[in-house]
């Protein structure tokens, strides 16, 4: 599986930045990350991958279905997905609306860099969970 995080603003918090690195470390699969300005976005987005945007008004998952839709990517749309994170202002219509899938953490407001991390996490379980970890009951 490869997974591309396309995020808007940059990670400078040291606590943030060694959580995501603490993450990283943990997965087997290849994890990608593009920091870019709000003007780029689109141009960050690598070809022929599943793109999936984090949006508030996204599809609420529990963490074996996010797992059954990693799973199902890696199976049909050749291992690659991006994940889309906005900055304060949310993502552009044009983005969402190339988006195969729209994802949400819930009705409250997030920091897009706390979500960061919270998405590397549930990519990290989603992992765990398909090679049948004990992790996802205990972590």
């Amino acid at each position: 599986m490869h997974i591309t995080l396309v995020v808007t603003g940059k990670l400078k918090d040291p606590a943030l930045k060694s959580l995501y690195e603490e993450y990283k470390k943990r997965f087997d699969w290849k994890i990608d990350l593009r920091e870019v300005e709000e003007k780029v976005l689109e141009d960050a987005l690598p070809p022929f991958s599943f793109l999936i945007t984090l949006d508030e008004r996204g599809e609420n998952l529990r963490s074996e279905e996010f797992a059954d839709l990693l799973n199902d990517i890696q199976l049909h749309h050749q291992g690659k997905a991006t994940f889309i994170i906005g900055g304060a202002d949310g993502l552009s219509a044009k983005i969402k609306a190339k988006a195969q899938k729209s994802l949400s953490f819930g009705r409250m407001t997030w920091p897009h860099l706390f979500v960061r991390i919270m998405l590397m996490e549930q990519i990290y379980r989603a992992q765990q969970i398909l090679k049948h970890h004990p992790y996802h009951r205990g972590g």
